[in-house]
């Protein structure tokens, strides 16, 4: 099939070259962004032929696609909403890898429904980073408050259901935003998440982070955290750096 038979009337196609990966996208309800990335490059690499890999809140289908040398095994991807689940599923028959990825419309609250607990090696989320308050000023697009916004999830639901999912020693890892990370440790360890690695991402030299990547494993060992060098993306004239660039395009 041609792959613009795929594609929807607002849709384009975008490239991960660095991973030969296809993604559809839509900028008027939801596009992958450089957090889907980084977290991608964060995850260790494991080829065991069974491993089982879940992607919560999975948007387009982007992060498990990135991964799909990096890990061996099966993919299932779960969205809340419709439109951008059929879009994974599409994007997921661009890159002709249906033997290995399932896409779920469904809420991550019900996933137990759907996927068997403690039945999970390695749970991937890049959930909405920002709390609903009085004084929120959300998205007027409906497709991307729900993406950015805890309209309908929430960090703690995050950390129930990759912990739920996650077999004793299994992996999960999260991208999220540096202000909420007392909040976010606190959360995962309530729920036998024991945060192992740390990653800042700084977006240009001299600047606070704006983001971070964590790596936690269920019921492990208390302690040990390490917090790995940071990663900083542009430089003072906006350019990617080079180790950015390398992660999109490859090596140059």
């Amino acid at each position: 099939m041609e792959s613009t038979s795929l594609l929807k009337n607002d849709e384009r196609i975008d490239q991960l070259y660095s991973q030969d990966v296809q993604i559809i996208q839509s900028p008027r309800c939801f596009a992958f962004s450089l957090d889907a990335v980084l977290l991608a490059d964060f995850v260790r690499p494991n080829h065991r032929h069974k491993l089982r890999t879940v992607d919560l809140c999975a948007g387009n289908g982007a992060i498990g696609l990135f991964l799909h040398k990096k890990l061996g095994g099966t993919f299932i991807e779960v969205e809340l909403q419709p439109r951008i689940a059929d879009m994974a599923r599409r994007s997921v028959e661009l890159n002709q890898l249906a033997d290995r990825y399932q896409v779920l419309n469904m809420d991550i609250a019900d996933v137990f429904t759907a996927i068997p607990k403690d039945s999970v090696d390695v749970v991937l989320c890049n959930p909405p980073y920002f709390p609903v308050t009085a004084q929120s000023r959300k998205n007027p697009n409906h497709y991307l408050a729900i993406a950015r916004h805890e309209i309908a999830t929430n960090l703690e639901t995050v950390a129930e259901q990759m912990s739920g999912l996650l077999k004793m020693n299994g992996h999960g890892y999260l991208v999220h935003r540096p202000d909420r990370l007392t909040e976010i440790l606190k959360m995962m360890e309530e729920h036998r998440l024991i945060p192992k690695r740390l990653r800042f991402i700084h977006p240009k030299p001299g600047r606070d982070a704006n983001m971070l990547l964590l790596e936690v494993i269920k019921d492990g060992k208390p302690g040990g955290l390490k917090v790995v060098p940071p990663l900083t993306v542009s430089g003072a004239d906006g350019q990617y750096l080079p180790a950015v660039r390398e992660l999109l395009y490859g090596q140059l």
